[in-house]
Formats: C-alpha cells, structure tokens, sequence
C-alpha cells in the first residue's frame, strides 16, 4: 500500500485513516522542530492532547499516540491570526505538508513531515472557555499563564495546572493508561448533548455481515442523537463541513468514531467489520479512530 513521501497529501491521509503509532525517536525529532519554528517567530504553544498527557503522567511520548499535539489561542501572549499564517508558511518552508480545517472558534492544522503527524490547534476564547476538540468545554485561564516543564530534554508550556486540563480533557482516570478504543468513550462520555442548527448528512449503518441495522443509534458529541430507519439511514446535524466524533450503538455494538471529517449534504456508510478490514490492508493496525466512513 503507498504511504506518499512522507511529507504530502498521501502520506497525511494514511495516517489519518490508519493512525500508526509515532516512533519515540521520530516523534522528539518533530516536536523539537516545531518548537524550533514557533520559538523563532515568537510565537507561544503549549503542549496539548496526547502529547500533554504522556509528558505529564508519564515523562515520555504515549507508545500508541499517533501525533503531536500543539495548541495555541488567539489573543494571550499576543497571538494574532497573522503571526499564524506567518507560521504556517514557515513550516510549508521546512518541508512540511499542511491540511487546514476551521470553524467559528479554532484553525487546526494538520502538518506531516518525515511521516510524523503534527497537529497545532489554535482557538479563540468564546465565553471565557476554549473548546477543545470533539467540543470539551476548557476554562481559558488554564491557558493564560502555561506552566513549564522539562520533557525531552528541552523546556514546554503546558496548561496551568495540567492535572486540571487532563481531568476536564479525558476524565477522572486520566491517570490510567488506556488504549485506543477506550479513552475515545471517556472522552466522548462527559461532554453534553446540544441541539446544534445546521444541515443535515445521512448516515446508513450495516452491521458485521453488511446488513442494515434499524433502530441504531447514532450520538454526535455536543449535538444531538437520532436512530436508523428500516433502510439504515439516520440523519445527522452538522453545523457545517468539519471534524466530529460519533457513536454508533445497537444490540451488543457499540463504536466510538473519534475523528470522522463530515459534510452536510452528503451520505456516509458505517460498516461494522471495519476493524477487520483495517487489520487486512495494514497488519498490526485497528480502525478505532479517525476515518471510519466512507461515503456512498
């Protein structure tokens, strides 16, 4: 199977699809780098996510963590959407390959080099809170005075205290190394339905033989839920073209799909044995996150 050169559109769309876990080694390389671009043009990051949370619990990259994960918002120590893009074209510059997506309160971006992924989130404050992806609501003041730790050797930001970010991000067992698979449900558990305006996407639902499932349900985090009709369909509001995270549910099933890019409009088809097709395309690899659908 072609992965692209490792700094292009192919090879960030396999791992996005197929999430291999980032070498320790490679990983230091990228992070060291990408501190090296923003440090230069002044520009203040903090250590989020995944990234944050081995640094913190374990001093150490998460052995199946499959990128970097950066965060920045708009407006503390002088951040502007300029000195964004400035960034941006930096890092295009050094080789990378940038993917970006956006809504009403963040940039993210996408970046592969060397077959590293790096994500960098950069978010507005709305209502004195930065919502994190999949829609976890953030006091923003946990980002207004990072605290700095040592991790690879080098000195990082985190959010201040990061013990507070992790509990808010994955739970009361933050502490708890959890595989794929089982830290996506923690995650996805605590954040609140909403009634989200928007269009809608149909979503057809078969089960491990291929068959339609009536009455699945389907939750979209921080929106709302809906349940499969006799053909499979289910409608799913979106507030427009953007990552979400979803659970699909029926008689002894149920799947977190963690990262899935959705667009009002148009139709997705969830297939059950999913995993197992992953694991005969890519040996070694499972399909608990990111790309799950395909459309129909």
């Amino acid at each position: 199977m072609s992965t692209g050169n490792g700094s292009d559109e192919e090879a960030l769309l396999f791992t996005l699809k197929y999430n291999p876990p980032v070498d320790p080694a490679a990983g230091e390389k990228a992070l060291k780098e990408a501190k090296k671009i923003l440090d230069k043009l002044g520009i203040v990051f903090l250590l989020s996510s995944g990234t944050c949370l081995g640094a913190i619990r374990d001093n150490a990259f998460i052995p199946w963590d499959d990128d970097i994960d950066l965060i920045a918002v708009i407006g503390i120590n002088g951040l502007t959407w300029e000195a964004v893009d400035t960034a941006i074209a930096t890092f295009r510059e050094n080789g990378y390959f940038v993917y970006e997506s956006n809504d009403t309160t963040s940039r993210s971006f996408s970046m592969i080099k060397d077959y590293v992924r790096t994500g960098w989130d950069c978010y507005h404050i709305m209502d004195e809170s930065v919502w994190v992806y999949p829609r976890t609501q953030i006091p923003a003041k946990l980002f207004t005075d990072p605290k700095e730790i040592e991790f690879v050797n080098e000195k990082f930001l985190v959010p201040n205290p990061p013990e507070e970010y992790l509990r808010r991000k994955y739970g009361e067992e933050w502490r708890t190394p959890k595989r794929p698979g089982v830290y996506e449900k923690d995650v996805v558990s605590k954040i609140p339905s909403a009634a989200l305006g928007g269009e809608p996407a149909k979503l057809k639902v078969l089960d491990e033989k291929g068959s339609p499932v009536a009455g699945a349900g389907v939750v979209l985090a921080g929106g709302g839920s809906s349940k499969t009709d006799e053909s499979g369909y289910a409608d799913v509001i979106l507030a427009g073209a953007d990552w979400y995270a979803l659970v699909i549910r029926y008689p002894e099933h149920e799947k977190v799909l963690y990262m899935e890019n959705l667009e009002p409009g148009k139709t997705y088809v969830y297939r059950a044995d999913f995993e197992a097709t992953v694991a005969r395309d890519v040996p070694g690899q499972t399909g608990t996150l990111g790309n799950v659908l395909t459309q129909e």
